[in-house]
């Protein structure tokens, strides 16, 4: 995604933590994490036997309608209020986060529903643009 570098790079420049919350893979999540400096993966995984070979079993870390979970769980984790706390979604399946979170910023939203919940609207696909959200929590 266009801006995600430098998006990143601000924020940590800030001291601000970042995660990924997806129920998606944690191989693809952790893959991006580790080339944007993201500090924090909380996804599904991939079962293996003790060879390496899949197993066909998933290891379930977050629900797709209950993403929340996953962040009350890293807040708690990391001693962070949720006051403290943003989510960045484009989904309706975001929505919990938001509701979880001081801040819901729909980025480049694909759904009415997630515009309706979010506290900000970034429509376009760089990711800079969110960062005027994020003054709050940088000043």
């Amino acid at each position: 995604m266009k801006g995600a570098r430098n998006c990143i790079a601000v924020l940590r420049d800030h001291d601000v933590k970042t995660a990924i919350v997806s129920a998606g893979l944690d191989i693809l999540a952790g893959r991006v994490a580790g080339e944007l400096g993201i500090d924090h993966v909380s996804a599904n995984g991939i079962k293996t036997d003790e060879d390496g070979f899949l197993t066909g079993e998933g290891l379930l870390g977050v629900r797709l309608m209950y993403k929340d979970e996953a962040v009350r769980r890293l807040l708690r984790d990391l001693g962070i209020p949720f006051e403290k706390c943003a989510a960045v979604g484009n989904s309706c399946f975001d929505i919990p986060m938001f509701e979880t979170c001081a801040l819901g910023i729909a980025f480049n939203p694909r759904d009415d529903c997630v515009k309706e919940a979010a506290d900000v609207v970034v429509e376009g696909k760089d990711l800079t643009k969110i960062l005027p959200a994020f003054e709050p929590f940088i000043n």
